[in-house]
């Protein structure tokens, strides 16, 4: 296979181009060349990771038909103990997602569902409310469902608290952090990034949300840092690509939008603060951390025009769907049934959605907390997550909605322990 060092350059666009439907096909043309100079045609590299994906699916479909969930679960005794943690890791690589057990105790988890009802009732939260700040969540028909509050008590100390940096380190131990003579992130310090909380009330219809990933849009095959991360991909050595390399993901900025992140987060997440049964509008993943490679690639193949990134556009979440995609979608399974106290857990590439819902049964209420560790991207935006604190502000990354910056009980710097300071960049 030819050396990376004599396969053409790619070009790269920093900041969205102007012309985005020329840069597109300027950017498609230049990786199929660059995948011609190893010596395999784009053709050739998916069919690698067509197969590996299809073998992937069909192991799925076992399960299922066994009447097993395909979903990793974890006792956080089993974290905490420090027993086994290689065969743990290597349940969670194989899938890219788990459900942690018993991650907070149940009774804790209430509380803390009944102190955001208070703090958000007492601070006239539904007087006020503006319905949806952004086009992503809007979908889902809440009124509202997901609620734009990122400095309640519950959430700063979920966020702080021993056991969730437990949990986080543990994922974070499932990535390769030290690559290339370098150290990505740290492993054992997370950013505490800021997200909002879903509160969905018994007899609720919701439209959920499609199919999906979160990591970028265009700029995953247009920026220089991301096109570093897929090297292998890109280079026609697509049997090296893994999927758990943080090799120059902690670097980049990603395309502004409103659906965007601009942290590095190992792991998407979210706390229970309710038992949720699996078959009310509950997350779904493609359990097959290999997928982000088979998206990768599917835009080059010559079925795909020109200008056309199977659906893919700034300012708008990945999609994933039955026309471009259908190997995948066959692949999704929901999580099991959920006790308050437990944490979701899924791979920052995972194909991943929420199943709709008519009269639901239960509350359907959690807090979203990530892993998203120490590394130079998530420095640059504590910075920013320091001041949105201190005001009460909406976090960058978010819609600016503002809604807590008058109001009472909202957690304060003083309270901050060890871990907080640290995820703050304060110490």
């Amino acid at each position: 296979m030819t050396s990376t060092t004599s396969q053409p350059a790619l070009p790269h666009w920093e900041e969205p181009p102007a012309d985005l439907a020329g840069a597109v096909r300027h950017v498609k043309h230049a990786l199929r060349r660059r995948i011609e100079a190893s010596g395999r045609t784009p053709e050739e590299v998916f069919e690698v990771i067509e197969r590996t994906v299809e073998a992937r699916v069909a192991e799925l479909h076992e399960l299922r038909d066994r009447g097993e969930n395909p979903w990793p679960i974890i006792e956080f005794d089993q974290i905490a103990d420090g027993k086994d943690l290689d065969g743990l890791r290597d349940q969670v690589r194989r899938r890219g997602c788990a459900v942690i057990r018993g991650h907070f105790p149940r009774e804790q988890a209430l509380a803390w569902d009944a102190q955001i009802v208070d703090y958000v009732e007492r601070n006239e939260f539904f007087e006020h409310y503006r319905g949806p700040g952004d086009d992503f969540f809007d979908s889902v028909d809440s009124a509202p469902e997901i609620y734009p509050i990122y400095w309640s008590h519950p959430q700063m100390e979920a966020r702080q608290s021993d056991r969730m940096a437990t949990v986080q380190a543990f994922l974070n131990s499932v990535w390769k952090h030290d690559s290339e003579g370098r150290t990505w992130f740290d492993p054992d310090r997370d950013s505490l990034y800021p997200d909002r909380i879903r509160r969905r009330p018994p007899g609720a219809d919701s439209a959920g949300l499609g199919t999906h990933l979160d990591p970028g849009t265009l700029d995953l095959w247009m920026t220089q840092s991301y096109q570093q991360a897929f090297r292998h991909l890109f280079d026609g050595d697509v049997e090296s690509y893994d999927p758990w390399d943080a090799a120059h993901r902690t670097d980049g900025a990603q395309y502004p939008g409103s659906t965007m992140c601009s942290a590095f987060r190992t792991f998407q997440g979210w706390t229970a603060l309710s038992d949720m049964a699996h078959d009310q509008g509950v997350l779904h993943a493609v359990p097959i951390p290999e997928a982000m490679a088979y998206l990768m690639l599917r835009p080059l193949l010559d079925d795909v025009p020109g200008e056309e990134m199977c659906g893919v556009d700034i300012g708008r979440a990945f999609p994933v769907n039955w026309k471009w995609h259908p190997l995948l979608m066959e692949a999704t399974c929901g999580i099991p049934d959920v006790q308050a106290g437990d944490s979701v857990w899924w791979h920052c590439d995972l194909v991943h959605g929420v199943d709709s819902v008519v009269d639901q049964q239960g509350w359907g209420n959690v807090m979203y907390i990530p892993a998203a560790p120490w590394c130079p991207k998530n420095a640059r935006y504590a910075a920013s997550v320091r001041e949105a604190f201190r005001s009460g502000d909406s976090p960058a990354d978010f819609p600016a909605e503002h809604y807590e910056r008058d109001w009472e009980g909202r957690f304060t710097e003083s309270e901050l322990n060890e871990t907080g300071r640290r995820g703050m960049g304060l110490s």
